[in-house]
C-alpha cells in the first residue's frame, strides 16, 4: 500500500482530483491532501468538490509519501505562487519517487524548474511553457518519463490513472 500525497488548493479540476484519489482508494492507496492550511477545505472549480487539507506544507517532507498527484485546474497556479509549494515539489522530484500531473498540473513542476530534459504532456495553453522549461512537449493521453507520469486533462483519466497504479505495483 503506497501513501500518495495530494497537493491541491482552491479550483482543482474537480475530476481530475476525485476520479484518482477513487482509483487509488479501491487500488488499497492511502490518498492524504496536502495544501497551504491544514485543516482548510478548498473547493473544485466545476462542481465545488469539498476536500479537507489534512496537512500542510510546512509539516510534511518527501519521506512522508510514496507518490504525488497534482490535480489540474487553477489549484498549480495558485500552488506555484507559493515558495513553501515550490521547494516542496523540488525536493519530492529529486526524490524519484513518482509524480503524477494531469492537466496544468505541469504548472507547479515548471516554476520549480525541473522539467529540463523530461518528456511531459500537458493541457494545451501550457503548451509553450512546457517547451519553455527545457521538456520535450509530447501530444499524448499519458506520457511516461521515469518518475514523472503526465496527462493533457479530463479525457485522458482513464490513461493516466491506469498509468499511475501500474507505477504504484
Amino acid at each position: 500500500m503506497a501513501i500518495i500525497g495530494i497537493i491541491i488548493a482552491d479550483m482543482f479540476e474537480d475530476v481530475e482530483y476525485t476520479e484518482p484519489a477513487e482509483a487509488f482508494k479501491k487500488a488499497g492507496h492511502q490518498t492524504i491532501p496536502i495544501g497551504l492550511e491544514k485543516g482548510k477545505t478548498v473547493r473544485g472549480k466545476r462542481d465545488k468538490t469539498p476536500v479537507k487539507i489534512d496537512k500542510d506544507l510546512d509539516e510534511v517532507t518527501p519521506y512522508d509519501f510514496d507518490a504525488i498527484l497534482i490535480p489540474g485546474g487553477y489549484s498549480p497556479d495558485i500552488l506555484r505562487g507559493e515558495d513553501k509549494a515550490v521547494e516542496f515539489i523540488k525536493a519530492f522530484f529529486n526524490s524519484g519517487k513518482p509524480i503524477f500531473a494531469i492537466c496544468h498540473g505541469p504548472q507547479l513542476l515548471i516554476t520549480a524548474q525541473v522539467l529540463d530534459g523530461k518528456k511531459v504532456t500537458g493541457w494545451k495553453s501550457i503548451i509553450q511553457d512546457i517547451k519553455n522549461s527545457g521538456a520535450e512537449y509530447i501530444n499524448q493521453e499519458v506520457v511516461v518519463d521515469d518518475n514523472l507520469i503526465s496527462s493533457r486533462g479530463p479525457r485522458d483519466l482513464s490513461a493516466f490513472i491506469k498509468a499511475s497504479l501500474k507505477r504504484l505495483e
